[in-house]
């Protein structure tokens, strides 16, 4: 029997990673086919969702968004998208400066769910006043860490609950091309999840060496190196300069040996000279793919989304503490950031 599609969905941001536009992906150095899905294609193959519109202020991204989903209405500005279409999903795909914007404007305006990409926001202030509005209006606010959805992270966090490599001392944790915000948020989310835990305290340096960004000069979002602390005195090394060549990688450091997590996939190193391979079962969905499968499911069926809202905020956190440190000469910064420094900007593109 064929689904009813019985919610409204709308993509605001049609660049890269919101509508798969290689136009967008070739100015980044990207390709599209090395995206773990993208928000349109989630939407327009979910059998509960109605992908009805895409807005984005560039001609040829709605031009070529057309070309790929036939039928689907186009705007140029989101805020007419949301009076006429009135959807009840919306994915954010902007820019991050405009994240909370959107956001706030999307939840007072009726709509049921939102994924946002990461980071969530640029500064905690308004990442606080996002979260409170669509609280206040009941609005799901899922954020865009990718991992939380992947069979291969999620099958690492069950081992390491199961106790794989006994009990946890400390890990490290590094990724190319530097970018604490857009990057760096993807791995400080993983290592709460991994660990189970939330992050207490962060030292940080800055790394000086940045690569213009190529959203615009008035986007600066370097690397760095440093060390965040967890509860039970567990810390995590960081090592993600500018020009780093590192792949995107985790190393668990436990009692009884160390579990490593490198692209798709992870195995168990024991102090014994033993190893054994995680294996995960991947189904062919993409992450974005299950992303919304799981907002789906909290509408029909009540429940939060693997990533929240305030996971982003936690993550944001991460990053604004590495900046507040390097101020600082590398002090330690307690989480949460209190006071003034809610309000300090980083110029995430």
């Amino acid at each position: 029997m064929k689904t009813e599609k019985i919610f409204k969905g709308a993509v605001i941001g049609l660049g890269f990673i919101g509508a798969g536009d290689d136009v967008s992906g070739q100015a980044i150095g990207q390709k599209v086919s090395n995206l773990d899905g993208t928000h349109a294609a989630a939407m327009a193959g979910n059998p509960y969702i109605n992908l009805a519109a895409g807005s984005s202020r560039d001609q040829g991204r709605r031009d070529r968004f057309n070309q790929k989903f036939n039928g689907v209405r186009t705007y140029e500005d989101w805020r007419e998208l949301l009076e006429v279409e009135k959807p009840d999903i919306i994915s954010i795909a902007t820019n991050t400066p405009y994240h909370v914007e959107i956001g706030i404007a999307c939840a007072e305006n009726g709509v049921k769910a939102i994924l946002c990409e990461k980071p969530i926001a640029t500064n905690l202030s308004d990442a606080d006043e996002l979260l409170d509005v669509c609280k206040k209006n009941k609005t799901i606010l899922a954020i865009n860490h990718s991992r939380r959805w992947h069979p291969l992270w999620r099958k690492c966090r069950d081992e390491i609950k199961s106790g794989i490599i006994g009990d946890i001392h400390y890990a490290c944790a590094h990724w190319p091309t530097g970018r604490l915000g857009n990057i760096g948020t993807h791995m400080f989310d993983v290592l709460r999840m991994l660990l189970d835990a939330d992050a207490i305290s962060v030292s940080g340096t800055i790394d000086t060496l940045l690569y213009s960004d190529c959203r615009g000069p008035q986007y600066k979002d370097p690397g760095g190196w440093g060390i965040v602390a967890f509860p039970n005195g567990i810390k995590t090394f960081i090592n993600a300069p500018q020009a780093a060549k590192l792949p995107f990688g985790v190393r668990i450091t436990g009692s009884e040996g160390e579990l490593i997590i490198y692209r798709n996939s992870a195995r168990a190193c024991y102090w014994n000279g033993n190893t054994k391979e995680i294996p995960f079962v991947s189904d062919g969905k993409t992450s974005l793919d299950r992303a919304m499968e799981d907002i789906v499911n909290c509408l029909l069926h009540g429940g939060k989304p693997a990533c929240t809202g305030e996971d982003g905020l936690m993550a944001l956190e991460i990053i604004i503490g590495f900046h507040i440190s390097d101020k600082e000469g590398g002090r330690w910064v307690n989480l949460p950031v209190c006071g003034k420094e809610r309000n300090l900007e980083v110029t995430i593109g």
